[in-house]
């Protein structure tokens, strides 16, 4: 390979980082975000690997202002300008699913972007206040979520860590976690009774 032709690097999550976050038995205070960014050509969806990454939220035990991860992954999308003549489609493998209030700034930004399609995958789902309300508003704004399954965690794994070639190992009860988050979050999504 001749000099200056060599693929920019990306900044990887090391392999425990990404273990202690995702893996859907534990309970983790940190919501880690990897995205992902494809745009349409033609008929085709074509990965944009320069706008491959994560985030993470920042605690008040940290400097400057605490945030959440979904509101990083805003600002950096706003950042890359995107065309507005394009399409494009950005996936989402987060440690949580947003909380209410970052749901409905999601669902602003896809409402303000017609151009812009979302999905999302979390390892766990958040129980704060109003979090099912949320998550029903972003679907409602055109964004598909769903729990990760071990097809998702090995792309993670593939995709986002400093693996060193190991290939990813599902932990215990993996699938069987996902299912029950599945049917839990198809229980939220679902359409509600009307009230009288």
């Amino acid at each position: 390979m001749e000099a200056g032709t060599a693929p920019r690097t990306r900044c990887l999550l090391d392999v425990n980082t990404f273990t202690e976050n995702f893996k859907n038995l534990l309970s983790t205070r940190k919501t880690y975000l990897c995205h992902e960014v494809e745009i349409l050509d033609g008929d085709a969806w074509v990965s944009l690997d320069e706008k491959k990454g994560f985030v993470h939220n920042k605690g008040a035990d940290q400097p400057g202002q605490p945030s959440h991860a979904e509101l990083y992954f805003l600002d950096r999308i706003r950042s890359w300008n995107l065309d507005r003549g394009l399409h494009y489609r950005l996936t989402c493998f987060i440690s949580w699913t947003p909380c209410h209030s970052c749901a409905q700034e999601l669902a602003t930004f896809l409402r303000e972007n017609s151009h812009v399609s979302l999905h999302i995958f979390a390892s766990r789902i958040h129980s704060l206040p109003n979090y099912e309300a949320g998550l029903r508003t972003l679907q409602a704004a055109g964004a598909q979520i769903a729990i990760m399954t071990s097809t998702e965690f090995e792309h993670c794994w593939e995709t986002f860590v400093d693996h060193q070639g190991r290939p990813f190992q599902p932990w215990d009860r993996l699938e069987a976690v996902s299912q029950n988050l599945r049917e839990k979050l198809q229980a939220i999504l679902s359409p509600r009774p009307q009230q009288n």
